[in-house]
């Protein structure tokens, strides 16, 4: 996509450049490619060194620690980002719990855990999924009893991502049984540390163990770490939601590496002939890439309005939904330049197969998850539906 950067954007830019050809080893090409999360030490260590240079929190504002940047300087690093390779921000505290910390949470949380989460000093996971409280959240059943200056919580929450790394988690808990179930929902922060947590891991077919199932038997929690009001949760917990599916206008840019990903791939020979030169393929592949492009302008206008404190609509569901099938496809099309050989991707260390193509079918089998985490595709459309069409 052309734009047209005025001199000092341009500046930026290499600056930006030149940072992520000092940080980002090229090991973490094929993983990144894949759309595969880095280990979590790996993700740590990248975000120190985005906290040292001052980049830690790109969509924060300075007050809170964050660049201040505009949308376009925002375009321009997570496009670099992806140019080099980069991962993205492991986002749970940065674009997710941090925003609300910094709009309605006290002075002394503010102090306790903004720094944590841009020094990557703390690593949170989201407690707010259940069995039975899924899409329908608010028939969630965890609850928060007062007790002197604690809540006790007990419940259990499920496919808590990294809950079984995290130092902290962000809770919806019922503090009050009220007629509307949307009431009487609070939000706590809690310390994995304290007793009465159990974590046990949920078997994926990417065979990767990112998400859990959290018990929480008797945990205490001191009344400090109660987000604003008592009984509001649920108010400040959509709040949390939109800004998750704004957390996949970062994705969308950096769907451009899977398209890499299959470019490369498309480079082997078919009688003789490069993959990518072929009819057939180099049609789906235009036809992705154009779609891409579509999607990233989309993601430009959703950053300004965020940018000018503009309500964006449903465009946040629109990006999360395309980026969504987009990244399915993409990675459908990498498989298919990989030839049936990727579908055998264990034990290929001894073979001559592609470098790419364990981490390729690995990356396939975690993209079906991105159009049901986050809301899945279905509410996405019942938000489109609504807020766009008034239906």
């Amino acid at each position: 996509m052309n734009l047209e950067f005025t001199n000092e954007e341009l500046a930026f830019q290499e600056e930006v450049r030149s940072f992520f050809a000092e940080v980002v080893p090229k090991e973490w090409l094929t993983r990144v490619r894949a759309g595969l999360r880095l280990e979590p030490k790996e993700l740590i260590a990248y975000q120190k060194a985005l906290a040292e240079r001052g980049w830690g929190a790109p969509n924060w504002p300075k007050e809170f620690g964050g660049t201040g940047w505009g949308p376009t300087q925002i375009y321009i690093f997570e496009s670099e980002a992806t140019r080099a390779g980069a991962p993205i921000q492991f986002h749970q505290g940065l674009e997710l719990i941090g925003p609300i910390i910094f709009t309605y949470g006290s002075d002394e949380q503010k102090k306790r855990f903004l720094p944590g989460i841009i020094n990557a000093d703390d690593w949170w996971c989201q407690g707010y999924s259940e069995p039975g409280a899924g899409s329908d959240l608010a028939s969630l059943k965890t609850t928060a009893a007062k007790d002197g200056d604690e809540y006790v919580l007990n419940g259990q929450k499920m496919w808590t991502s990294y809950a079984h790394v995290a130092s902290h988690m962000f809770v919806l808990a019922r503090t009050s049984n009220e007629e509307k179930r949307q009431q009487g929902i609070s939000l706590l922060l809690v310390d994995m540390k304290t007793p009465g947590i159990q974590v046990k891991p949920i078997d994926t077919m990417d065979e990767k163990h990112h998400t859990n199932e959290v018990f929480l038997d008797d945990v205490r929690v001191p009344v400090n770490n109660l987000v604003g009001e008592e009984g509001r949760g649920w108010g400040y917990g959509k709040v949390l939601l939109d800004r998750e599916r704004m957390v996949s206008a970062a994705n969308a840019i950096h769907i451009q590496q899977v398209i890499d990903g299959a470019r490369a791939a498309a480079e082997r020979l078919i009688a003789g002939v490069p993959l990518y030169k072929t009819p057939t393929f180099s049609s789906k592949f235009a036809q992705l890439e154009i779609e891409a492009t579509a999607l990233k302008t989309m993601v430009l206008r959703l950053m300004a309005d965020a940018a000018a404190g503009v309500d964006s609509g449903p465009r946040g569901s629109m990006v999360k939904l395309r980026w969504s099938e987009l990244y399915q496809s993409a990675m459908g099309l990498w498989l298919e330049a990989l030839g049936p050989e990727a579908a055998h991707f264990r034990g290929l260390e001894n073979t001559q197969a592609p470098s790419d193509m364990p981490y390729a079918m690995q990356g396939a089998l975690y993209s079906r998850v991105t159009s049901i985490y986050g809301g899945s595709s279905e509410i996405q459309r019942n938000i489109i539906a609504r807020r766009a069409l008034g239906l």
